[in-house]
C-alpha cells in the first residue's frame, strides 16, 4: 500500500471519470485524498470510478461539469467544498483531441477545442483559487507533448495545449507563494481505441521501446501533488524519451 500522503485532503479531477483522469483519481485515493471527479457525458463511468474510490475508505464525489462554463464551473467547485469541506488539489484534466490537416481547420473546431484545453483550465484554476490559498494546496495542469513538439495534423490541439504550458508558468507566479502551479505533458499514451499499427509506430521511436500509460501519467502527477511545494512552474514530459527524436 502506498504511503497515504494526501489522508484528510480532498481533490478534484476534471475528466476524472475514464482513462488518464481515471488513473489519477484512483493515485489520488490510493494516497488517501478524497476525490470529487467531474464529467460532462461519462456519468455511469464517474459513478463507478467512485465506487472503486470509496472502496480504498476514501470519500468520493461525481458532479456534473462542463469546464467552458463558469457557472458550471463554479456549481463544480461549490459541490466540491459541500460535501468535503476543504479543496487542496486541483488537477487539470479534462480535454478534447482532435487531427485535422492545418488548411481545413474550421473556426468551430479551433474555438471548441481552446475552449475546453485552455479556457477550462483558467476557469477552474480561477475559481478555486481562494480554496487552495486557504490550504497551501497544488494545480496540476494536464499538457502535452504537443505543447512543445508541433504536430502538423493537428494543429488546433498543439496551439493550445502550448498556451496552457505558458499559464501554468502564469498562474505559477500569479498564485504564488501559497499554492503551485505545474504541468504534465504526457507523449504518446496507450488507449484501447488506438489502432495497433499505429501504436506499434510510436513504441518502435521511443527510446523506452513502449509507449505510455495511464498509470505512469499518474505517476507523475502525484509528484508534483506530494513532492516539495517549492516545485512550481514546471512542465514535465511523460513521453519515454519520445520528444527526444
Amino acid at each position: 500500500m502506498p504511503t497515504q500522503l494526501l489522508i484528510g485532503k480532498s481533490a478534484l479531477v476534471t475528466g476524472g471519470a475514464r482513462r488518464i483522469g481515471r488513473a489519477i483519481a484512483m493515485g489520488l485515493a490510493h494516497s488517501g485524498a478524497n476525490v470529487t471527479i467531474s464529467y460532462r457525458s461519462s456519468k455511469s463511468q464517474a459513478e463507478q470510478t467512485c465506487r472503486e474510490i470509496e472502496a480504498l475508505g476514501c470519500g468520493a464525489l461525481a458532479v456534473e461539469c462542463d469546464v467552458r462554463s463558469e457557472a458550471s464551473v463554479r456549481h463544480a467547485i461549490a459541490a466540491a467544498i459541500s460535501r468535503f469541506g476543504r479543496l487542496d488539489v486541483v488537477v487539470n484534466n479534462a480535454a478534447v483531441f482532435e487531427s485535422v490537416p492545418m488548411d481545413r481547420i474550421r473556426l468551430a473546431q479551433w474555438d471548441a477545442v481552446f475552449e475546453t484545453n485552455t479556457r477550462g483550465p483558467y476557469l477552474v484554476a480561477r475559481e478555486a483559487l481562494v480554496h487552495l490559498r486557504a490550504t497551501e494546496g497544488r494545480i496540476v495542469n494536464i499538457g502535452s507533448l504537443g505543447g512543445i513538439h508541433p504536430w502538423s495534423g493537428h494543429g488546433h490541439y498543439c496551439a493550445s495545449k502550448a498556451a496552457l504550458h505558458m499559464l501554468t508558468g502564469a498562474m505559477a507566479k500569479a498564485f504564488a507563494p501559497q499554492v503551485s502551479v505545474n504541468c504534465v505533458a504526457p507523449g504518446w499514451i496507450e488507449m484501447d481505441e488506438a489502432p495497433e499499427e499505429q501504436s506499434a509506430r510510436f513504441a518502435a521511436k521511443t527510446p523506452m521501446h513502449r509507449n505510455g500509460t495511464a498509470e505512469d501519467v499518474a505517476q507523475a502527477v502525484m509528484f508534483f501533488v506530494t513532492g516539495p511545494a517549492f516545485v512550481t512552474g514546471q512542465i514535465l514530459a511523460v513521453d519515454g524519451g519520445l520528444g527526444l527524436t
